[in-house]
């Protein structure tokens, strides 16, 4: 008898082998040709300009987690109105009707909070208040 361990490693080790082998050779038939333009910090013929690191606004960080807050809100609103004629048949209105209500009373109250804090409000930031007076 086998071990079933033994064709686990085997697995491992092409599964690993594989990978690593296509680099090495990779590696050795790439053409390498160094030069200044390569080696510049963008390569889509730019000149570069200023530090490649840019401060973002939070404000994008906050509109993209509102907008997959809400757009999760919709993917569960949409089948619980496909079923509701039918769930209200079977369980009644206010089973069917409070748990949605909840719901949606949640996440009103989590826009008011955001709202209230300035999540949803845009704010400029310094570049673009300079950029806008040239």
């Amino acid at each position: 008898m086998s071990n079933p361990w033994i064709a686990v490693g085997a697995l491992a080790l092409v599964g690993l082998a594989i990978p690593l082998s296509m680099i090495a050779i990779s590696s050795l038939l790439r053409p390498s040709v160094p030069e200044q333009g390569k080696r510049a910090i963008y390569e889509s013929g730019e000149v570069p300009t200023g530090s490649t690191r840019i401060r973002f606004n939070i404000q994008y960080y906050m509109v993209a987690l509102l907008f997959v807050v809400f757009d999760i809100e919709t993917v569960l609103i949409f089948p619980w109105a496909l079923i509701y004629n039918d769930a209200v048949a079977q369980h009644g209105l206010n089973s069917v009707l409070a748990p949605m209500l909840v719901f949606l009373a949640i996440l009103i109250i989590g826009l008011g909070w955001a709202w209230r804090n300035g999540a949803v409000r845009w704010v400029k930031s310094e570049r673009a208040e300079i950029k806008s007076e040239l």
